[in-house]
């Protein structure tokens, strides 16, 4: 029969109770997302026409009415008293305003707890017998503890909550175990069955008893709350502070002239290292590259070294590799097919495969062809490559001089750039590519160095 649209403000406790002689039948107010407490008052919006006629009616008497909720569990074919609580409030009627829309503002004051008994009428709006639910006394020793208990915790509430502070002067001057436990209730966010469950407790120490477990509980709450939004305050600090900072680090690099590439690029840096396999420690190096590029200005010579060797870390295939075929049967036929005679050298490779084949691993022994030009060295290779399923990379050292072209330059050289293996390992986009390291013969040696002797190096399987 009415609706409470005014929710914004929290229910005040009435400072005395109006004596009214508390008749046995009453017209039946029912609410929607509301229960109303004893000794409280609270605002209330009727827009329908039964419960306009019921307003203006009780105005005419004694103004008396009986507030009932009604059940949101209710069946939704249920009509009249089958559709509310069977315990309301009894309150009077205050004040009376019509708005403009036609519906009518009214401010209620609830008086004391009451049974819906039976229903006398249903026309023009509902009317029933009602029975006063009366409170046994409670004042011992025991009750004053829990009344303190209250006050304290509500208290609490109030600091932690958005309630004013004047609920909480409230709650300390009121005595009364039931009234307290009302006022409380009436006030904290809780749902409709909740409320109505401590409305339908007449005994105000078992009624004020479940109200200090529903404290804590919204204490408990609140707390939680309050670590989440000072969490989250912080990383929104954090966050701010790192965003003031790059701004101003975008305005002074600015001035300098210098370009804003640089962010771009570590962005896409950042963006490739997520999205790429790398083993831990490689992934470590490349994240503190990384941090160090977002320091640096993009016009110095470091940047762009860092920027190089970042680049190279995500380049190479990690992870990358072919499956092995080691059919020796396989493997002869090949050979036969890419080359005529060469028994013995064909024997060999057959035996270096099936050792492989054996041992399941490759470390050992590196094959060395030896012949003169045209005999058909390098093409064993590519051969030995297409038996085991591989990939190969033929990589020629005629002429090298610099032992940095097989172990790569050092990073504080500009332009330093990775060695012949690592580039070959690149170039393939494999990892176990079969590799012919061609003309070695050939390597000199001068004052950058012995590319023998890192050779030498690089292929120690230790």
């Amino acid at each position: 029969m009415s609706e409470n649209d005014n929710k914004t403000q929290p229910t005040q406790p009435a400072p005395e109770t109006p004596l009214f002689e508390m008749p046995g039948e009453m017209p039946v107010l029912s609410l929607d997302h509301m229960v109303l407490f004893p000794f409280m008052i609270a605002p209330i919006v009727i827009a329908d026409e039964r419960g306009k006629r019921l307003v203006e009616q009780s105005l005419k008497g004694n103004r008396i009415v009986g507030v009932f909720t009604r059940n949101p569990a209710a069946a939704e074919e249920a009509t009249g008293e089958h559709r509310l609580y069977r315990v309301g409030t009894a309150a009077v009627i205050l004040k009376m305003l019509r708005i403009p829309d036609g519906s009518i503002r009214m401010l209620i004051h609830g008086l004391q707890r009451i049974r819906y008994a039976e229903t006398t009428a249903t026309d023009p709006y509902l009317i029933a017998r009602v029975e006063a639910l009366e409170e046994p006394p409670a004042d011992d020793t025991q009750t004053q503890a829990m009344i303190h208990s209250a006050q304290n915790l509500m208290r609490r509430v109030v600091e932690l909550s958005s309630l004013p502070d004047d609920l909480a002067i409230a709650v300390v001057n009121i005595s009364d175990a039931g009234r307290l436990a009302d006022l409380i209730a009436s006030n904290l966010s809780l749902q409709i069955a909740e409320q109505q469950e401590l409305l339908e407790i007449a005994d105000p120490k078992a009624r004020l008893e479940r109200t200090l477990v529903i404290l804590n509980r919204e204490i408990e709450v609140l707390q939680l709350g309050s670590e989440i939004q000072s969490q989250v305050k912080t990383s929104l600090d954090r966050h701010q502070r790192e965003f003031y900072l790059r701004e101003q680090m975008k305005a002074i690099r600015k001035e300098l002239g210098e370009s804003e590439e640089g962010g771009v690029e570590v962005a896409d840096l950042k963006r490739r290292l997520e999205s790429t396999a790398l083993p831990e420690h490689a992934r470590k190096t490349a994240e503190k590259e990384i941090s160090r590029l977002e320091t640096m200005p993009s016009s110095s010579a470091e940047f762009s070294v860092a920027r190089t060797y970042v680049d190279w870390i995500l380049l190479l295939p990690w992870e990358a590799e072919t499956q092995d075929s080691l059919n020796i049967e396989g493997a002869s036929r090949i050979l036969d097919e890419d080359h005529y005679d060469l028994e013995k050298v064909k024997e060999k490779i057959l035996e270096y495969l099936a050792v492989i084949k054996l041992r399941k691993q490759i470390r050992g022994p590196i094959l060395c062809f030896v012949g003169p030009p045209g005999v058909g060295k390098t093409s064993l290779g590519r051969s030995i490559a297409r038996a085991m399923g591989r990939k190969f990379y033929r990589a020629s050292l005629g002429g090298m001089h610099d032992e940095a072209e097989i172990r790569g330059h050092r990073r504080t050289y500009i332009g330093a750039m990775p060695g012949r293996i690592i580039k070959a390992l690149k170039d393939c986009g494999s990892r176990n590519p079969v590799m012919m390291l061609d003309e070695v013969d050939k390597i000199g040696r001068d004052f950058r160095g012995d590319p023998s002797a890192a050779l030498l190096e690089a292929l120690d399987p230790e």
